[in-house]
């Protein structure tokens, strides 16, 4: 009687090879599934002119705060601005699906912005960092009004 294991073994290698040559390809299509109108902001323009009415504007403009104050080496917990964040919009009675629009929005958001942002030295200039200091204090304070700084 053989054995089952070099099957099970060819197998289990068939599929990680297959998952490792489709993950990429997987990725191409992950931002425009993510991205939306309704979504966040990809880059510090969209984040800058997102609309005080707009039910995402709080999501995004926070996100955005800290991407920005990550970059430029506020010292903060992004986590815990992410958690308290998050927090507050779930004491306002959220639904579920408005929770999912709202953390996909200030993930998505964070994340693009960072990108966008990252490699340039001369980002934090004085002005920028004054402007993102307040809202990041704003934020902490827990006063997450969609009225981020537009410094640039």
């Amino acid at each position: 009687m053989r054995a089952p294991y070099p099957r099970i073994l060819r197998s289990a290698a068939a599929i990680a090879i297959l998952a490792v040559a489709l993950g990429p390809l997987s990725a191409c299509g992950t931002v425009s599934r993510i991205k939306g109108t309704e979504d966040g902001a990809s880059t510090e323009k969209e984040a800058r002119q997102i609309a005080p009415d707009d039910p995402l504007a709080r999501p995004t403009q926070v996100g955005w705060t800290s991407a920005r104050a990550s970059r430029c080496d506020f010292i903060f917990n992004p986590e815990q601005l992410r958690a308290n964040f998050l927090g507050s919009e779930q004491a306002m009675g959220r639904s579920p699906e408005e929770m999912q629009k709202i953390e996909k929005a200030y993930d998505y958001t964070r994340e693009s912005v960072l990108a966008t942002i990252n490699d340039n030295p001369s980002y934090c200039n004085k002005e920028r960092t004054d402007a993102i200091r307040l809202d990041l204090n704003r934020y902490l304070a827990g006063d997450y009004s969609p009225k981020a700084r537009m410094a640039r």
